[in-house]
Protein backbone atom coordinates (compact mmCIF):
# COMPACT_ATOMS: atom_id res chain seq x y z
CA UNK A 1 0.00 0.00 0.00
CA UNK A 2 2.82 2.37 0.79
CA UNK A 3 5.30 3.21 -1.96
CA UNK A 4 8.91 2.09 -1.75
CA UNK A 5 11.19 4.37 -3.71
CA UNK A 6 14.54 2.72 -2.97
CA UNK A 7 14.54 0.64 -6.14
CA UNK A 8 13.34 3.59 -8.17
CA UNK A 9 16.16 5.73 -6.82
CA UNK A 10 18.68 3.13 -7.94
CA UNK A 11 17.12 3.08 -11.38
CA UNK A 12 17.24 6.85 -11.46
CA UNK A 13 20.98 6.81 -10.79
CA UNK A 14 21.55 4.48 -13.73
CA UNK A 15 19.39 6.70 -15.93
CA UNK A 16 21.42 9.79 -15.08
CA UNK A 17 24.72 8.02 -15.79
CA UNK A 18 23.67 6.18 -18.93
CA UNK A 19 21.03 8.53 -20.28
CA UNK A 20 18.97 7.57 -23.30
CA UNK A 21 20.03 7.36 -26.86
CA UNK A 22 19.01 7.58 -30.36
CA UNK A 23 18.93 9.93 -33.17
CA UNK A 24 20.63 7.27 -35.33
CA UNK A 25 18.15 4.46 -35.87
CA UNK A 26 20.51 1.88 -37.42
CA UNK A 27 21.20 -1.35 -35.58
CA UNK A 28 24.67 -0.33 -34.43
CA UNK A 29 26.15 0.29 -31.03
CA UNK A 30 25.51 3.87 -29.97
CA UNK A 31 27.00 5.92 -27.15
CA UNK A 32 30.54 4.93 -28.17
CA UNK A 33 30.61 1.76 -26.05
CA UNK A 34 30.12 -1.95 -26.55
CA UNK A 35 28.11 -3.57 -23.76
CA UNK A 36 30.00 -6.67 -22.59
CA UNK A 37 27.87 -8.65 -20.17
CA UNK A 38 29.00 -12.11 -21.22
CA UNK A 39 32.36 -13.73 -21.82
CA UNK A 40 31.79 -13.49 -25.56
CA UNK A 41 30.97 -9.80 -25.45
CA UNK A 42 27.39 -10.27 -26.62
CA UNK A 43 24.25 -8.68 -25.24
CA UNK A 44 21.28 -10.72 -24.08
CA UNK A 45 18.82 -8.63 -26.04
CA UNK A 46 15.98 -11.12 -25.52
CA UNK A 47 16.26 -10.60 -21.77
CA UNK A 48 16.52 -6.83 -22.20
CA UNK A 49 13.41 -6.79 -24.38
CA UNK A 50 11.56 -8.80 -21.74
CA UNK A 51 12.65 -6.19 -19.19
CA UNK A 52 11.35 -3.43 -21.46
CA UNK A 53 7.97 -5.18 -21.66
CA UNK A 54 7.97 -5.84 -17.91
CA UNK A 55 8.45 -2.12 -17.40
CA UNK A 56 4.84 -1.67 -18.50
CA UNK A 57 3.85 -3.19 -15.17
CA UNK A 58 4.74 0.14 -13.61
CA UNK A 59 1.46 1.47 -15.02
CA UNK A 60 -0.41 -1.06 -12.86
CA UNK A 61 0.84 0.40 -9.58
CA UNK A 62 -1.22 2.87 -7.57
CA UNK A 63 1.59 5.42 -7.65
CA UNK A 64 3.89 6.60 -10.41
CA UNK A 65 2.26 7.15 -13.77
CA UNK A 66 -1.24 6.16 -12.61
CA UNK A 67 -1.20 8.62 -9.73
CA UNK A 68 0.11 11.43 -11.92
CA UNK A 69 -2.45 10.74 -14.65
CA UNK A 70 -5.51 10.18 -12.46
CA UNK A 71 -5.02 11.65 -8.97
CA UNK A 72 -4.02 15.02 -10.41
CA UNK A 73 -7.43 15.08 -12.12
CA UNK A 74 -11.04 15.26 -10.93
CA UNK A 75 -11.44 11.47 -10.99
CA UNK A 76 -9.38 10.20 -8.05
CA UNK A 77 -8.29 11.37 -4.62
CA UNK A 78 -6.09 9.89 -1.91
CA UNK A 79 -7.31 11.33 1.40
CA UNK A 80 -5.40 10.99 4.64
CA UNK A 81 -7.36 8.67 6.91
CA UNK A 82 -6.36 9.27 10.51
CA UNK A 83 -2.77 8.11 10.83
CA UNK A 84 -2.81 6.27 7.50
CA UNK A 85 -2.34 7.28 3.90
CA UNK A 86 -0.64 10.58 4.61
CA UNK A 87 2.80 9.66 3.17
CA UNK A 88 4.13 13.20 3.61
CA UNK A 89 0.97 14.50 1.91
CA UNK A 90 2.10 13.29 -1.53
CA UNK A 91 -1.34 12.00 -2.53
CA UNK A 92 -3.14 15.15 -1.40
CA UNK A 93 -0.55 17.28 -3.19
CA UNK A 94 -1.34 15.58 -6.47
CA UNK A 95 -5.09 16.11 -6.23
CA UNK A 96 -4.85 19.73 -5.06
CA UNK A 97 -2.04 20.80 -7.42
CA UNK A 98 0.37 21.71 -4.64
CA UNK A 99 3.18 19.34 -5.57
CA UNK A 100 6.86 20.29 -5.76
CA UNK A 101 9.94 18.72 -7.42
CA UNK A 102 10.55 16.53 -4.35
CA UNK A 103 7.24 14.61 -4.63
CA UNK A 104 8.16 10.92 -4.59
CA UNK A 105 5.57 9.88 -7.17
CA UNK A 106 6.77 12.52 -9.64
CA UNK A 107 10.35 11.32 -9.20
CA UNK A 108 9.34 7.66 -9.36
CA UNK A 109 7.49 8.05 -12.66
CA UNK A 110 10.42 9.93 -14.23
CA UNK A 111 12.87 7.23 -13.13
CA UNK A 112 10.65 4.39 -14.31
CA UNK A 113 9.95 5.81 -17.75
CA UNK A 114 13.56 6.71 -18.54
CA UNK A 115 14.98 3.47 -17.16
CA UNK A 116 12.69 1.64 -19.56
CA UNK A 117 13.80 3.89 -22.41
CA UNK A 118 17.38 2.86 -21.59
CA UNK A 119 16.52 -0.85 -21.79
CA UNK A 120 14.86 -0.24 -25.14
CA UNK A 121 17.94 1.54 -26.39
CA UNK A 122 20.17 -1.42 -25.59
CA UNK A 123 17.89 -3.65 -27.69
CA UNK A 124 17.81 -1.11 -30.54
CA UNK A 125 21.60 -0.95 -30.48
CA UNK A 126 22.23 -4.71 -30.38
CA UNK A 127 19.09 -6.71 -31.22
CA UNK A 128 17.73 -8.62 -34.17
CA UNK A 129 15.41 -6.90 -36.60
CA UNK A 130 12.36 -8.38 -34.89
CA UNK A 131 13.58 -7.30 -31.46
CA UNK A 132 14.51 -3.83 -32.65
CA UNK A 133 11.11 -2.97 -34.08
CA UNK A 134 9.42 -3.99 -30.82
CA UNK A 135 11.93 -2.02 -28.76
CA UNK A 136 11.41 1.07 -30.90
CA UNK A 137 7.66 0.85 -30.33
CA UNK A 138 8.07 0.44 -26.58
CA UNK A 139 10.56 3.30 -26.47
CA UNK A 140 8.07 5.50 -28.33
CA UNK A 141 5.39 4.63 -25.79
CA UNK A 142 7.63 5.45 -22.83
CA UNK A 143 8.79 8.67 -24.48
CA UNK A 144 5.18 9.65 -25.17
CA UNK A 145 4.54 9.55 -21.44
CA UNK A 146 7.68 11.57 -20.68
CA UNK A 147 6.57 14.21 -23.18
CA UNK A 148 3.03 14.28 -21.82
CA UNK A 149 3.98 14.50 -18.14
CA UNK A 150 7.24 16.45 -18.11
CA UNK A 151 7.48 18.26 -21.44
CA UNK A 152 11.17 17.69 -22.13
CA UNK A 153 13.06 14.46 -22.73
CA UNK A 154 16.77 13.58 -22.34
CA UNK A 155 18.55 11.65 -25.09
CA UNK A 156 22.09 10.78 -26.10
CA UNK A 157 23.49 11.19 -29.59
CA UNK A 158 25.27 8.33 -31.32
CA UNK A 159 28.92 8.14 -30.32
CA UNK A 160 28.63 10.45 -27.32
CA UNK A 161 30.55 9.67 -24.17
CA UNK A 162 28.75 8.15 -21.23
CA UNK A 163 30.58 10.67 -19.08
CA UNK A 164 28.82 13.56 -20.80
CA UNK A 165 25.38 14.74 -19.76
CA UNK A 166 22.59 13.56 -22.05
CA UNK A 167 21.20 16.23 -24.30
CA UNK A 168 17.57 17.25 -23.99
CA UNK A 169 14.80 17.53 -26.55
CA UNK A 170 12.22 20.26 -26.18
CA UNK A 171 8.63 19.10 -26.06
CA UNK A 172 8.21 19.91 -29.73
CA UNK A 173 11.40 18.06 -30.73
CA UNK A 174 10.53 15.00 -28.66
CA UNK A 175 7.03 14.90 -30.14
CA UNK A 176 8.44 15.01 -33.66
CA UNK A 177 10.90 12.22 -32.82
CA UNK A 178 8.25 9.89 -31.42
CA UNK A 179 5.95 10.48 -34.39
CA UNK A 180 8.78 9.84 -36.86
CA UNK A 181 9.75 6.65 -35.03
CA UNK A 182 6.26 5.23 -35.09
CA UNK A 183 5.67 6.16 -38.72
CA UNK A 184 8.96 4.49 -39.62
CA UNK A 185 8.12 1.18 -37.94
CA UNK A 186 4.34 0.80 -38.17
CA UNK A 187 4.61 -1.13 -41.43
CA UNK A 188 7.14 -3.53 -39.91
CA UNK A 189 5.17 -4.36 -36.77
CA UNK A 190 3.16 -7.59 -36.74
CA UNK A 191 -0.61 -7.70 -36.76
CA UNK A 192 -2.19 -7.93 -33.32
CA UNK A 193 -2.39 -11.53 -32.14
CA UNK A 194 -5.92 -12.60 -31.22
CA UNK A 195 -6.03 -13.34 -27.52
CA UNK A 196 -2.74 -11.62 -26.70
CA UNK A 197 -2.43 -7.85 -27.07
CA UNK A 198 0.71 -7.73 -24.93
CA UNK A 199 3.05 -7.79 -27.96
CA UNK A 200 3.86 -4.62 -29.88
CA UNK A 201 1.61 -4.55 -32.94
CA UNK A 202 0.31 -2.40 -35.79
CA UNK A 203 -2.95 -1.53 -34.09
CA UNK A 204 -1.12 -0.27 -31.01
CA UNK A 205 1.18 1.86 -33.16
CA UNK A 206 -1.78 3.39 -35.03
CA UNK A 207 -3.45 4.09 -31.67
CA UNK A 208 -0.35 5.84 -30.30
CA UNK A 209 0.07 7.87 -33.49
CA UNK A 210 -3.57 8.96 -33.22
CA UNK A 211 -2.94 9.97 -29.60
CA UNK A 212 0.14 11.97 -30.63
CA UNK A 213 -1.56 13.82 -33.47
CA UNK A 214 -4.60 14.54 -31.28
CA UNK A 215 -2.35 16.10 -28.63
CA UNK A 216 0.13 17.72 -31.02
CA UNK A 217 -1.51 21.10 -30.56
CA UNK A 218 -0.96 20.76 -26.80
CA UNK A 219 2.60 19.47 -27.04
CA UNK A 220 3.63 22.16 -29.55
CA UNK A 221 2.00 25.07 -27.70
CA UNK A 222 4.25 27.92 -26.58
CA UNK A 223 2.73 27.62 -23.10
CA UNK A 224 1.91 24.16 -21.75
CA UNK A 225 -1.25 25.64 -20.22
CA UNK A 226 -2.47 26.88 -23.59
CA UNK A 227 -4.02 28.26 -25.63
CA UNK A 228 -3.87 25.32 -28.04
CA UNK A 229 -4.34 25.26 -31.80
CA UNK A 230 -5.48 21.99 -33.36
CA UNK A 231 -4.43 21.85 -36.99
CA UNK A 232 -7.02 20.30 -39.31
CA UNK A 233 -4.33 18.25 -41.06
CA UNK A 234 -3.28 16.74 -37.72
CA UNK A 235 -6.90 15.93 -36.93
CA UNK A 236 -7.26 14.17 -40.27
CA UNK A 237 -4.18 12.12 -39.35
CA UNK A 238 -5.99 11.06 -36.18
CA UNK A 239 -8.93 9.86 -38.25
CA UNK A 240 -6.73 7.96 -40.71
CA UNK A 241 -4.80 6.17 -37.96
CA UNK A 242 -7.98 5.18 -36.11
CA UNK A 243 -9.47 3.93 -39.37
CA UNK A 244 -6.34 1.80 -39.89
CA UNK A 245 -6.99 -0.12 -36.65
CA UNK A 246 -8.47 -3.58 -37.12
CA UNK A 247 -10.73 -4.00 -34.11
CA UNK A 248 -14.26 -3.90 -32.77
CA UNK A 249 -16.03 -3.05 -29.54
CA UNK A 250 -16.51 -5.88 -27.06
CA UNK A 251 -20.12 -6.91 -26.59
CA UNK A 252 -19.92 -6.10 -22.87
CA UNK A 253 -17.91 -3.20 -21.43
CA UNK A 254 -16.65 -5.47 -18.64
CA UNK A 255 -15.17 -7.97 -21.09
CA UNK A 256 -12.21 -5.58 -21.09
CA UNK A 257 -11.63 -5.94 -17.36
CA UNK A 258 -12.54 -9.52 -16.44
CA UNK A 259 -9.89 -12.09 -15.50
CA UNK A 260 -9.74 -13.51 -19.04
CA UNK A 261 -9.91 -10.09 -20.68
CA UNK A 262 -7.20 -11.15 -23.14
CA UNK A 263 -10.09 -12.51 -25.24
CA UNK A 264 -11.62 -9.05 -25.73
CA UNK A 265 -11.28 -7.81 -29.33
CA UNK A 266 -11.20 -4.25 -28.03
CA UNK A 267 -7.87 -4.30 -26.19
CA UNK A 268 -5.16 -3.07 -28.55
CA UNK A 269 -2.17 -3.20 -26.19
CA UNK A 270 -1.80 -4.60 -22.70
CA UNK A 271 0.59 -5.61 -19.95
CA UNK A 272 0.28 -9.36 -19.41
CA UNK A 273 -0.44 -10.91 -16.02
CA UNK A 274 -0.51 -14.65 -15.31
CA UNK A 275 -2.64 -16.16 -12.57
CA UNK A 276 -0.33 -17.32 -9.79
CA UNK A 277 2.72 -16.29 -11.80
CA UNK A 278 4.41 -13.28 -13.37
CA UNK A 279 2.57 -10.01 -13.28
CA UNK A 280 2.23 -6.53 -11.90
CA UNK A 281 0.21 -4.81 -9.22
CA UNK A 282 -3.19 -4.92 -10.91
CA UNK A 283 -4.74 -6.12 -7.64
CA UNK A 284 -4.42 -2.48 -6.56
CA UNK A 285 -7.33 -1.68 -8.86
CA UNK A 286 -9.66 -3.53 -6.48
CA UNK A 287 -7.78 -3.18 -3.19
CA UNK A 288 -6.77 0.50 -3.07
CA UNK A 289 -10.19 1.76 -1.97
CA UNK A 290 -11.84 -1.34 -0.54
CA UNK A 291 -12.41 -1.71 3.19
CA UNK A 292 -10.44 -4.27 5.17
CA UNK A 293 -13.62 -6.30 5.82
CA UNK A 294 -14.73 -6.56 2.20
CA UNK A 295 -14.10 -9.37 -0.25
CA UNK A 296 -11.54 -8.83 -1.64
CA UNK A 297 -10.10 -7.25 1.49
CA UNK A 298 -8.73 -3.81 0.76
CA UNK A 299 -6.46 -1.04 1.94
CA UNK A 300 -9.16 1.59 2.69
CA UNK A 301 -7.46 4.35 0.77
CA UNK A 302 -8.37 5.95 -2.53
CA UNK A 303 -11.80 7.25 -3.53
CA UNK A 304 -13.54 9.30 -6.16
CA UNK A 305 -15.41 12.53 -5.48
CA UNK A 306 -19.15 13.10 -5.76
CA UNK A 307 -18.69 15.67 -8.51
CA UNK A 308 -17.17 13.03 -10.78
CA UNK A 309 -19.59 10.27 -9.75
CA UNK A 310 -22.53 12.52 -10.52
CA UNK A 311 -21.55 12.64 -14.20
CA UNK A 312 -22.93 9.10 -14.51
CA UNK A 313 -26.44 7.75 -14.50
CA UNK A 314 -26.51 5.56 -11.34
CA UNK A 315 -27.47 2.56 -13.49
CA UNK A 316 -24.71 3.05 -16.05
CA UNK A 317 -23.23 -0.44 -16.38
CA UNK A 318 -19.75 1.07 -16.61
CA UNK A 319 -19.95 1.94 -12.91
CA UNK A 320 -22.42 -0.69 -11.73
CA UNK A 321 -21.75 -4.28 -12.76
CA UNK A 322 -23.90 -6.36 -10.42
CA UNK A 323 -23.92 -9.63 -12.37
CA UNK A 324 -25.06 -12.57 -10.19
CA UNK A 325 -21.63 -14.23 -10.23
CA UNK A 326 -20.03 -11.02 -8.97
CA UNK A 327 -22.53 -10.61 -6.15
CA UNK A 328 -22.12 -14.28 -5.21
CA UNK A 329 -18.32 -14.00 -5.05
CA UNK A 330 -17.87 -10.51 -3.62
CA UNK A 331 -21.23 -9.25 -2.31
CA UNK A 332 -21.16 -5.89 -4.07
CA UNK A 333 -21.15 -4.53 -7.59
CA UNK A 334 -17.90 -3.88 -9.41
CA UNK A 335 -17.38 -0.29 -10.55
CA UNK A 336 -18.27 2.58 -8.20
CA UNK A 337 -19.38 1.57 -4.71
CA UNK A 338 -21.57 3.77 -2.54
CA UNK A 339 -23.98 2.87 0.27
CA UNK A 340 -24.17 -0.28 2.40
CA UNK A 341 -21.55 -2.95 1.64
CA UNK A 342 -22.28 -6.68 1.94
CA UNK A 343 -20.57 -10.00 2.45
CA UNK A 344 -20.34 -12.43 -0.51
CA UNK A 345 -23.86 -13.31 -1.58
CA UNK A 346 -25.06 -9.73 -1.20
CA UNK A 347 -27.36 -10.38 1.77
CA UNK A 348 -25.42 -9.97 5.02
CA UNK A 349 -24.42 -6.33 5.72
CA UNK A 350 -20.81 -5.60 6.54
CA UNK A 351 -19.56 -3.50 9.45
CA UNK A 352 -16.47 -1.41 9.83
CA UNK A 353 -13.86 -2.27 12.43
CA UNK A 354 -15.76 -0.35 15.11
CA UNK A 355 -18.95 -2.34 14.56
CA UNK A 356 -20.76 0.40 12.64
CA UNK A 357 -22.53 -0.32 9.33
CA UNK A 358 -20.05 -0.15 6.46
CA UNK A 359 -21.82 2.50 4.39
CA UNK A 360 -19.74 4.43 1.88
CA UNK A 361 -20.78 8.06 1.60
CA UNK A 362 -20.23 10.60 -1.14
CA UNK A 363 -19.14 13.20 1.43
CA UNK A 364 -15.36 13.37 1.58
CA UNK A 365 -12.64 15.62 2.96
CA UNK A 366 -8.91 15.53 2.24
CA UNK A 367 -8.20 14.64 5.86
CA UNK A 368 -10.76 12.31 7.39
CA UNK A 369 -11.25 11.13 10.95
CA UNK A 370 -13.80 10.21 13.55
CA UNK A 371 -16.92 8.25 12.64
CA UNK A 372 -16.34 8.59 8.87
CA UNK A 373 -12.69 7.50 8.93
CA UNK A 374 -13.40 4.18 7.23
CA UNK A 375 -16.50 5.10 5.22
CA UNK A 376 -15.96 8.53 3.65
CA UNK A 377 -15.71 8.53 -0.11
CA UNK A 378 -17.09 6.57 -3.06
CA UNK A 379 -14.84 3.58 -3.77
CA UNK A 380 -13.96 2.12 -7.16
CA UNK A 381 -13.01 -1.19 -8.75
CA UNK A 382 -11.99 -0.90 -12.39
CA UNK A 383 -11.23 -4.58 -12.88
CA UNK A 384 -13.33 -7.60 -11.92
CA UNK A 385 -11.35 -9.36 -9.18
CA UNK A 386 -10.03 -12.77 -10.11
CA UNK A 387 -11.79 -14.99 -7.56
CA UNK A 388 -9.30 -17.80 -8.23
CA UNK A 389 -6.32 -15.68 -7.18
CA UNK A 390 -7.01 -12.24 -5.75
CA UNK A 391 -3.33 -11.46 -5.15
CA UNK A 392 -1.78 -12.71 -8.40
CA UNK A 393 -4.67 -12.50 -10.86
CA UNK A 394 -5.10 -13.36 -14.51
CA UNK A 395 -6.47 -9.96 -15.63
CA UNK A 396 -4.20 -8.29 -18.16
CA UNK A 397 -3.75 -4.54 -17.68
CA UNK A 398 -5.10 -2.74 -20.72
CA UNK A 399 -3.06 0.21 -21.96
CA UNK A 400 -4.88 0.98 -25.21
CA UNK A 401 -8.51 0.32 -26.04
CA UNK A 402 -10.55 0.63 -29.23
CA UNK A 403 -13.34 2.68 -27.63
CA UNK A 404 -10.70 5.29 -26.78
CA UNK A 405 -9.58 5.27 -30.42
CA UNK A 406 -13.16 5.79 -31.63
CA UNK A 407 -13.65 8.71 -29.25
CA UNK A 408 -10.36 10.18 -30.47
CA UNK A 409 -11.73 9.98 -34.02
CA UNK A 410 -14.98 11.70 -33.03
CA UNK A 411 -13.06 14.47 -31.30
CA UNK A 412 -10.70 14.91 -34.25
CA UNK A 413 -13.61 15.25 -36.68
CA UNK A 414 -15.20 17.85 -34.41
CA UNK A 415 -11.89 19.73 -34.31
CA UNK A 416 -11.82 19.99 -38.10
CA UNK A 417 -10.53 16.63 -39.32
CA UNK A 418 -11.92 15.01 -42.45
CA UNK A 419 -14.46 12.28 -41.77
CA UNK A 420 -17.67 11.65 -39.90
CA UNK A 421 -18.55 10.98 -36.27
CA UNK A 422 -21.18 8.55 -37.54
CA UNK A 423 -22.58 6.25 -34.85
CA UNK A 424 -19.54 6.38 -32.54
CA UNK A 425 -21.32 8.07 -29.66
CA UNK A 426 -24.33 5.76 -29.87
CA UNK A 427 -22.26 2.59 -30.20
CA UNK A 428 -20.17 3.33 -27.13
CA UNK A 429 -23.00 4.40 -24.83
CA UNK A 430 -25.57 1.82 -25.94
CA UNK A 431 -23.72 -1.23 -24.65
CA UNK A 432 -23.87 0.25 -21.14
CA UNK A 433 -27.60 0.94 -21.37
CA UNK A 434 -27.17 4.68 -21.81
CA UNK A 435 -28.36 7.34 -24.21
CA UNK A 436 -25.60 8.75 -26.39
CA UNK A 437 -23.86 11.94 -25.38
CA UNK A 438 -24.20 14.73 -27.98
CA UNK A 439 -21.85 14.61 -30.96
CA UNK A 440 -20.15 17.80 -29.81
CA UNK A 441 -16.78 18.47 -28.19
CA UNK A 442 -18.51 18.81 -24.82
CA UNK A 443 -20.26 15.50 -25.48
CA UNK A 444 -17.03 13.74 -26.36
CA UNK A 445 -15.37 15.09 -23.21
CA UNK A 446 -18.28 13.86 -21.10
CA UNK A 447 -18.24 10.44 -22.73
CA UNK A 448 -14.48 10.05 -22.35
CA UNK A 449 -14.88 10.68 -18.62
CA UNK A 450 -17.52 7.96 -18.40
CA UNK A 451 -15.95 5.41 -20.69
CA UNK A 452 -12.29 5.66 -19.67
CA UNK A 453 -12.42 6.31 -15.93
CA UNK A 454 -9.22 5.32 -14.13
CA UNK A 455 -7.53 4.15 -17.34
CA UNK A 456 -4.74 6.71 -17.20
CA UNK A 457 -6.07 9.31 -19.67
CA UNK A 458 -8.00 11.74 -17.47
CA UNK A 459 -5.27 14.33 -16.92
CA UNK A 460 -4.39 14.27 -20.62
CA UNK A 461 -8.03 14.78 -21.59
CA UNK A 462 -8.62 17.57 -19.09
CA UNK A 463 -5.60 19.49 -20.32
CA UNK A 464 -6.56 19.16 -23.99
CA UNK A 465 -10.10 20.36 -23.24
CA UNK A 466 -8.89 23.25 -21.06
CA UNK A 467 -10.37 21.85 -17.83
CA UNK A 468 -7.35 20.69 -15.85
CA UNK A 469 -6.45 23.88 -14.01
CA UNK A 470 -10.04 24.88 -13.22
CA UNK A 471 -11.52 24.74 -9.71
CA UNK A 472 -13.33 21.57 -8.69
CA UNK A 473 -14.39 19.57 -5.65
CA UNK A 474 -11.59 19.47 -3.01
CA UNK A 475 -9.62 22.01 -5.13
CA UNK A 476 -11.74 25.16 -4.93
CA UNK A 477 -9.34 27.40 -6.86
CA UNK A 478 -7.82 27.79 -10.30
CA UNK A 479 -4.34 26.26 -10.38
CA UNK A 480 -1.31 28.18 -11.56
CA UNK A 481 -0.32 27.53 -15.17
CA UNK A 482 2.85 25.72 -14.08
CA UNK A 483 0.78 22.69 -13.03
CA UNK A 484 0.03 21.86 -16.66
CA UNK A 485 3.40 20.08 -16.50
CA UNK A 486 5.04 18.20 -13.68
CA UNK A 487 8.41 19.49 -12.48
CA UNK A 488 11.67 17.82 -13.41
CA UNK A 489 12.66 15.92 -10.24
CA UNK A 490 15.23 17.83 -8.22
CA UNK A 491 17.90 15.12 -8.48
CA UNK A 492 17.60 14.97 -12.27
CA UNK A 493 18.84 18.55 -12.53
CA UNK A 494 22.39 17.30 -11.99
CA UNK A 495 22.21 17.05 -15.78
CA UNK A 496 23.08 20.61 -16.74
CA UNK A 497 21.15 20.28 -20.00
CA UNK A 498 17.86 19.85 -18.14
CA UNK A 499 16.12 23.06 -17.12
CA UNK A 500 13.37 23.12 -14.54
CA UNK A 501 9.93 23.62 -16.02
CA UNK A 502 8.60 27.19 -15.71
CA UNK A 503 7.24 28.20 -12.33
CA UNK A 504 8.93 25.56 -10.19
Amino acid sequence: MKRNNIIKSILFASTIVLGVSCTNLDEEVLDGVVIDNTAGGTVNTASLLTSAYNGLRGFQDIGGMFALDEMSSDALVGPTRGGDWDDNAKWRQLHTHTWAPDNNEIRGAWNSLLSNVYNCNLVVENGTATEVVQARFLRAFYYYNVVDLYGQAPYREAGSSLEADPKVWTRQEATAFVISELEAIVGSLPARVAGDASIANKDAAHFLLAKLYLNKGVFNAADAAGPYVFDAADMTKVVSHVDAISSSLAADYWDNFKPNNNTSPEILFSSKNLRGGAGGGIQSRWRAGMHYNQTPDGWNGFATVAEYYNKFDPNDRRIKNADPAIIASFGNNVGFQVGQMYKPGGVTPLQDRNGNPLVYTAALTLITGGATLETAGIRTQKYIPDAENLGTPENDYELMRYSDALLMKAEAVLRGGAGSVGTIMTDIAARSGQAASPATLDGVYLERGKELWHEGWRRNDMIRFGKFLASRELKPYVSDNRYALFPIPADALFNANLKQNPGY
